[in-house]
């Protein structure tokens, strides 16, 4: 695969259809086992971040280079803020808040940045570092 190559989808209600879409893309330029199952699992929780708190607008793109795999989750509504990204640990005993510290915790890489009325979340994982299980 061609690094100039990227894959790009609107959000909807579809999370089986959008994870089978990135977990092609993550197989296909090498990301496997535990790493490629983080990734998708913190795009998921984004994802449903935009379902659940930002007007269910946005769109989701993964792209990589020779180093990384990037996926970009751009909620339209633009709740987040960059300082969200650092959250700690829910306290013990809530069921709800996981989303955005899971996403720090799974992934190599993970900010939020706002523009032009969006955000957009960053999840980075190095292509080149060990990887669990191929799967």
């Amino acid at each position: 695969m061609h690094t100039d190559q990227r894959g790009h989808w609107p959000i909807s209600t579809d999370l089986i259809g959008l994870r089978r879409h990135l977990h092609r893309y993550m197989s296909q330029v090498g990301l496997a086992g535990t790493r490629r199952d983080d990734l998708l699992l913190a795009a998921n929780e984004a994802v449903i971040n935009v379902l659940e708190h930002g007007d269910a607008a946005g769109s989701v793109s993964v792209w990589h280079d020779e180093a990384d795999l990037v996926v970009d989750v751009v909620d339209d509504a633009g709740r987040l803020t960059p300082e969200q990204a650092d959250r700690p640990r829910p306290v013990p005993g809530s069921v709800r808040g996981f989303g955005l510290w899971l996403m720090g915790r799974l992934c190599d890489e993970f900010s939020i940045r706002q523009s032009d009325g969006r955000s957009l979340v960053r999840l980075r994982m190095h292509l080149n570092a060990v990887s669990g299980a191929a799967g």
